[in-house]
């Protein structure tokens, strides 16, 4: 029988899905904030019958998340919110350096379009951190 690749596993401990939501709803408030400081409440939360011109600030609001996920994942390990929960993104090849910037920006993506974080495997890991070889586990204390 021909040999076949083994697939590589998670860490011993993923992230619960609990702490990864706790996580994007951080980065997600976060960036509301951001946003609502330069559009101003005003224009975030407009009154019944105001017309948006404009960009609308909830895709402003997206789109911050997507860029802060994405430097702060490949500068720091993972986003403010991860980082904020004692999360971090680490690599499955076993190299302790973050992820490189385009797989951070593709995992960022494809969290910011929903389904692929609620699709996953028993060991924790979703499609996002499936296609980029990744994964989110608990940061270490030392």
């Amino acid at each position: 029988m021909p040999d076949t690749p083994v697939a590589k596993s998670a860490p011993a401990e993923t992230a619960s899905w609990a702490r990864r939501m706790l996580a994007v709803l951080v980065d997600w408030l976060a960036c509301m904030l951001v946003v609502i400081a330069f559009v101003g409440p005003a224009r975030y939360f407009p009154s019944a019958g105001t017309e948006l011109t404009g960009v609308n600030p909830s895709i402003l609001t997206l789109l911050l998340f997507v860029a802060e996920s994405t430097v702060l994942t490949s500068l720091a390990g993972g986003s403010f919110g991860k980082l904020a929960t004692r999360l971090r993104v680490v690599r499955m090849d076993g190299n302790p350096s973050p992820i490189d910037p385009l797989r951070a920006l593709l995992r960022s993506v494809l969290v910011a379009l929903v389904i692929p974080p609620l699709v996953f495997r028993p060991d924790g890991r979703g499609l996002h951190d499936l296609i980029v070889a990744s994964a989110t586990v608990p940061l270490q204390r030392r």
